[in-house]
């Protein structure tokens, strides 16, 4: 049996060189007691392990795990390395095995120390205590870590503080900075640092970046844990902001400043433009929308292509926007989509003459490919222009159903264009009034290349309008 004892310093040294012995002369987990407990004793004096035999290598990504995981606080850390190392030998994918319980084990201590490393880089605060006529100045600081984390973290303070000389005082290491050299030594006992000037900085700091409206209590000591405010002397100042939170937020609210009238008069008409608040005549309608300019799709398309039908159909028809075909003849819904929906309405006994149908987009978007014009889907602001026409007609027809084809149609009425093969069927409220039942539009219908999937999207089409029918019977 092997009784290994791993000081508190340079304990990632010693734990590598005693497991790359163990390893290479084939000890295995269950011969090895690992300590770290500091004594004065020889390192190597129980050591009876016979003489290297080999070179043996393993991942590095071990290593750098290793690396960290020495200076966890679990008296077991040792043993868990070197038996995962074993493991290793013969098995180096288990490094990637993120099943391997071992591996999960050792990967959560490697996050605890590096935490720990990250708060004490963010909650040490040092106190003066330069001497008389020192050429450098002089800092030292308590700090209480959960883990072994002040020889890894030294580093992070040498480039930090280069200019003076430091210690970090804890109750199982510490490190020394003099003259631009870094030491290591043992715990001490918590000193008694004098009183710092900088410390009434660190809690005016505080409370002024202290925002009350978003106190999360326990996301705040997640943080930055109780057992770390004894030593911070911003700490000091958390009960008193906690508690008058709720107080400063209401001042905080009441005191924002409001819009200058200038401004403000500018984001109202711009605002008033946007609105759907169209009040013509009824006859004004049609020519009104013929001459719209609201969005730049007026500049390439033909003609703006107007809804038809009775002004007082119970059943108001909306697709997407124009196509090819509508764009040129100026009528809704003639083009193959269009000529689809007739023939599935036909069979849902829809009568397409006593109901409105219309676009969400009045005029056709497209990219030239050479003599073809490619459909495009119109994109939001096209969507949110437009309805101030869509809502005109709503507003004239007054229909007891709308019936919403596709994304376009669904997001003009609903304020919603996702999940149109989920929502189908389905009847849904708008801020219009009327109710909204969704369903396919033709052309997603005729873009299905699959037989059997253009005819079962054929059916649940011919089924939603079947449903219009009844609904508004």
């Amino acid at each position: 049996m092997h009784h290994v004892v791993v000081p508190d310093i340079n304990a990632a040294m010693h734990w590598r060189d005693k497991a790359r012995g163990f390893l290479a002369s084939g000890v295995p987990p269950s011969r090895i007691i690992w300590g770290d407990t500091t004594r004065e004793a020889d390192l190597f004096a129980t050591d009876d392990a016979a003489p290297q035999k080999g070179t043996i290598t393993v991942p590095r990504s071990f290593i750098a795990m290793a690396n960290t995981v020495v200076w966890h606080s679990d008296p077991e850390r040792f043993a868990r390395l070197y038996a995962f190392l074993w493991r290793l030998r013969d098995a180096p994918h288990l490094m990637e095995d993120r099943g391997d319980g071992d591996l999960a084990r050792l990967r959560q201590m490697e996050k605890n120390v590096r935490r720990c490393q990250h708060k004490m880089k963010a909650f040490v605060r040092f106190r003066e205590i330069t001497a008389a006529g020192a050429n450098r100045r002089s800092f030292a600081a308590w700090f209480e870590p959960t883990h072994n984390t002040v020889e890894p973290t030294a580093d992070f303070f040498v480039r930090r503080f280069a200019d003076m000389d430091w210690r970090i005082l804890t109750p199982k290491t510490s490190a020394m900075f003099k003259d631009g050299k870094l030491a290591i030594e043992g715990g001490q006992a918590k000193p008694d640092l004098p009183a710092d000037a900088s410390e009434e900085l660190w809690v005016t700091y505080f409370r002024n970046i202290f925002n009350p409206a978003r106190l999360k209590v326990q996301a705040m000591q997640s943080e930055m844990p109780k057992k770390y405010w004894k030593n911070m002397p911003e700490a000091a100042a958390i009960p008193d902001l906690i508690a008058n939170a709720p107080a400063r937020a209401r001042e905080m609210a009441l005191a924002a400043p409001s819009l200058p009238p200038r401004h403000m008069a500018k984001a109202q008409a711009q605002l008033a433009g946007h609105a759907s608040a169209w009040e013509g005549a009824e006859a004004a309608l049609p020519a009104a929308i013929t001459a719209c300019t609201r969005c730049p799709l007026h500049c390439n398309a033909t003609q703006a292509v107007l809804g038809e039908g009775p002004l007082n159909a119970a059943l108001m028809i909306v697709g997407e926007q124009p196509g090819d075909h509508e764009d040129l003849q100026g009528r809704p819904f003639v083009g193959p989509a269009g000529q689809l929906f007739d023939k599935l309405a036909i069979d849902a006994a829809l009568d397409r003459q006593s109901a409105y149908v219309t676009n969400a987009v009045k005029h056709f978007k497209f990219r030239p490919k050479g003599k073809r014009r490619i459909h495009q889907r119109p994109d939001i602001s096209e969507i949110e222009q437009c309805k101030w026409w869509l809502d005109a007609e709503l507003a004239q027809v007054k229909p007891k159903l709308i019936l919403a084809m596709g994304a376009t149609a669904a997001h003009a009425l609903t304020g919603k264009g996702a999940a149109i093969m989920a929502r189908r069927g389905t009847v849904e409220t708008s801020p219009a009034g009327p109710p909204v039942l969704i369903t396919l539009h033709p052309s997603y219908v005729l873009r299905q290349t699959d037989p059997e999937a253009r005819k079962s999207a054929q059916n649940l089409l011919r089924q939603d309008l079947a449903a219009a029918v009844a609904f508004v019977r």
